[in-house]
């Protein structure tokens, strides 16, 4: 039933999903880009259903207050202090390390608003756990939810940013003007 809801509301909603689904691969880490608006979070969210996938997020610690707190607990969600360091990348390792199976989305800018750089953390969580990045597309130019395949990092940064950004290149989120300069990667 809730499939059933999910994709009609997406239907409606006038998104499509394309791609392929890794359901085969049982440790991955999603990047969704752009995250340009608080709309991005139920496109995910039916996204998820739709499909179904499990999958985890990370959010800020704020959302999860009272009283909506455990609605971003029940749907998947993981409070993340911003303001404190806490060895997330090391964090995520160990959780990809303890679980057969794990899949967490991650927005690479860390915030909606417009950064000049993307964080570093889900690049060198992958390298270190060994897992595949997903790149999602959100466009909302095209109505578009894209999944591309598996992408193992390298190591070589630099290099591993130029497919990244060239992946995501011409996407357009919900609020245009808030989406990073990719071009600063290649």
């Amino acid at each position: 039933m809730i499939r059933f809801l999910c994709r009609l509301i997406l239907k409606i909603w006038g998104f499509k999903q394309t791609g392929t689904y890794p359901a085969d691969i049982k440790k991955k880490l999603y990047i969704v880009y752009p995250h340009t608006s608080n709309w991005d979070f139920p496109l995910g969210i039916l996204l998820k259903g739709a499909i179904p996938m499990d999958v985890n997020y990370v959010a800020k610690d704020s959302l999860f207050k009272w009283p909506y707190g455990w609605i971003f607990r029940a749907l998947g969600g993981i409070p993340v202090d911003r303001k404190k360091r806490t060895n997330f990348v090391e964090n995520m390792v160990a959780l990809y390390n303890k679980y057969d199976r794990l899949s967490f989305a991650i927005a690479p800018e860390g915030t909606r608003k417009k950064v000049d750089k993307w964080k570093t953390g889900f690049y060198y969580i992958a390298l270190q756990a060994g897992i595949p990045l997903i790149f999602v597309k959100f466009d909302y130019k095209n109505k578009e939810a894209h999944f591309s395949l598996p992408f193992y990092p390298s190591g070589n940064y630099e290099e591993d940013m130029k497919v990244i950004s060239r992946h995501f290149i011409g996407t357009i989120g919900k609020n245009q003007e808030m989406s990073s300069d990719l071009t600063q990667y290649l």
